[in-house]
């Protein structure tokens, strides 16, 4: 924490400053990726927040989204050459660079200052500067604690409170999951009071679907979920097919392990969908039960306790039958689990 502080000497005069997050940002990565950016601009800063992909319609609300640069769809040569003048570069809500693809190279090899702001556990110790806490709820609540040790409240605005509590919001699971402390309500409450508008940015997240995704939603709970009483697991099993029929987009499947999850007696709940360069799977937890260690075990991937990811390199249906037959052995401390959150 000391040494951290050390930046807002550094940041006393104007700066080029790259902010980048990771691959498919979410409400969390891109929340807190415009707020610091819209506090760094008042200061003075020249500023580029660099995605690496694009992300869901439902976050181009957001203060600033119009100017986000997308390295896979926009001109590559020019992030590059951003990220090379860059004096300090943003790294948000991942602790990894392969977490950006191809644009973690160019992050690697800059000279610019590397600063890492990130809540998910192992990182990679690849930057000068650190505010790291896997106690933090979401990456969005390290940036308004980074922006207060900057001595920056007071330039928090309606525009940067809502991108932090929408970071927030969806990152506890709309203030469901465990990591909802004291701290979390104290912080959102202070955005709601600095003028963050939470109808606006609860309509704008979860009322704002497009037909074919309600469509593929309705679809998918009919026709794609499957239940694995003995084990207390559901799942949903999505196919290319699937995704093409209905014509969907990045975002889409956001949240269906949730309706998984949702289910009496269910503890643990997957989505595995195939896409075009590997199957990705979600996941997702009550109680104690770590998916955290499930996909970095069994699935290269990782993430938090309650909230995580994977890949697989095997087929759809050889990915389905090994988390079938995987989750079969996890099956007495599944039973002990459901028995202690009930």
């Amino acid at each position: 924490m000391q040494k951290i502080k050390r930046l807002k000497a550094f940041l006393n005069t104007p700066k080029k400053v790259i902010i980048t997050t990771h691959y498919k940002p979410d409400a969390d990565a891109l929340g807190s990726s415009l707020g610091l950016a819209g506090f760094l601009k008042k200061k003075g800063h020249q500023v580029t927040v660099i995605s690496p992909s694009d992300y869901p319609d439902f976050l181009k609300w957001m203060s600033g989204e119009k100017d986000v640069i997308n390295f896979e769809a926009d001109n590559e040569k020019k992030s590059a050459k951003l990220v090379e003048e860059a004096d300090i570069i943003f790294c948000l809500d991942f602790n990894c660079l392969t977490r950006i693809n191809k644009l973690g190279e160019y992050v690697a090899e800059a000279d610019a200052v590397k600063v890492l702001i990130d809540h998910h556990p192992d990182p990679k110790r690849f930057a000068e500067y650190e505010l790291w806490s896997t106690q933090a709820a979401a990456t969005a609540e390290l940036i308004y604690e980074f922006i207060n040790l900057l001595g920056g409240r007071t330039a928090i605005d309606q525009d940067i409170a809502e991108c932090l509590y929408a970071g927030i919001m969806t990152d506890t699971g709309q203030f469901k999951h465990p990591s909802t402390t004291k701290n979390v309500h104290e912080v959102t409450a202070d955005l709601i009071g600095l003028g963050a508008d939470i109808a606006k940015v609860g309509r704008n997240i979860y009322d704002n679907n497009s037909l074919d995704r309600l469509k593929f939603t309705g679809f998918a709970l009919s026709k794609r979920l499957k239940v694995l009483e003995p084990q207390h697991t559901a799942y949903f099993r999505i196919s290319k097919a699937d995704l093409k029929k209905y014509n969907s987009k990045t975002g889409d499947t956001e949240g269906l392990v949730n309706y998984a999850l949702s289910l009496k007696g269910i503890v643990f709940s997957a989505v595995i969908i195939e896409r075009p360069e590997t199957i990705r799977m979600s996941l997702r937890s009550k109680g104690n039960f770590s998916v955290n260690d499930f996909a970095r075990k069994h699935f290269s991937g990782g993430g938090h306790p309650n909230a995580a990811g994977g890949k697989s390199d095997l087929s759809l249906d050889e990915t389905v039958e090994k988390f079938e037959q995987l989750v079969k052995t996890y099956e007495k401390q599944l039973n002990n689990f459901y028995k202690k959150t009930n």
